[in-house]
């Protein structure tokens, strides 16, 4: 089953009299459970693609769907709900919040989207547990290591049981021993929890381990 279809997706970026094109024509779509990875240079419009799908910015032209939930042209209020009920974000940094426990954090998207909180304990304790951090869930994260935050993150973005991950350069900030140990913890969990992931990186591990990848040049995107 399709989970999400890009189609003919611009994105022009206005800088005094000249137009900027970072996206001239991406299409894409994903079926329910796979994993897509997205690899390109700096600069080539990877998390500009990532933020079009999540809503975070606007197309310039083209659509972009989620199940049949029509992402473009969507107000400011339709694209918060269907964030908080459909996505989960994981980024290159791990913006944690500095006054709230790695429990805590986890269940910020929860307290957020009003769900009950008794239960929501129950599947925060288990996504820490399960990204090896439930003795470390009452740590506030200047307690943690950069690696154990970034795990804090991977567990977040699954607490409301999104049906779409979006991940930016999550190992991006890591080095290589936590980079491989977050990269097979949200691999095994996106894989148990039958997700779908769009991830975008430069990083050659992850490139390979995505169902299918794909490569983002000159404001296209090229199968590999």
């Amino acid at each position: 089953m399709e989970i999400l279809c890009l189609k003919s997706v611009k994105k022009v970026f206005r800088t005094g009299s000249e137009d900027l094109i970072v996206l001239s024509d991406v299409s894409l779509s994903a079926k329910e459970g796979t994993t897509l990875v997205i690899s390109g240079e700096s600069g080539s419009g990877k998390s500009t693609l990532l933020n079009l799908i999540g809503g975070l910015d606007t197309v310039s032209s083209g659509s972009i769907r989620y199940r049949d939930y029509e992402i473009t042209g969507r107000t400011e209020e339709e694209l918060t709900e269907m964030r908080s009920r459909d996505l989960g974000f994981i980024f290159q940094f791990h913006y944690l919040l500095k006054d709230f426990t790695a429990l805590e954090n986890v269940l910020m998207p929860a307290y957020i989207r009003g769900l009950p909180l008794k239960a929501a304990r129950v599947r925060a304790d288990k996504l820490l547990a399960q990204v090896g951090l439930h003795p470390r869930r009452e740590h506030y994260p200047q307690q943690l290591s950069g690696g154990e935050r970034q795990r804090v993150a991977v567990a977040r973005a699954l607490m409301n049981d999104p049906g779409l991950i979006l991940a930016d350069e999550p190992t991006g900030n890591l080095d290589e021993r936590n980079s491989l140990l977050v990269q097979r913890i949200l691999f095994d969990l996106v894989g148990e929890y039958r997700k779908t992931m769009v991830l975008v990186t430069h990083d050659a591990e992850l490139t390979a381990a995505g169902d299918r990848s794909h490569v983002l040049e000159h404001g296209l995107l090229r199968s590999l």
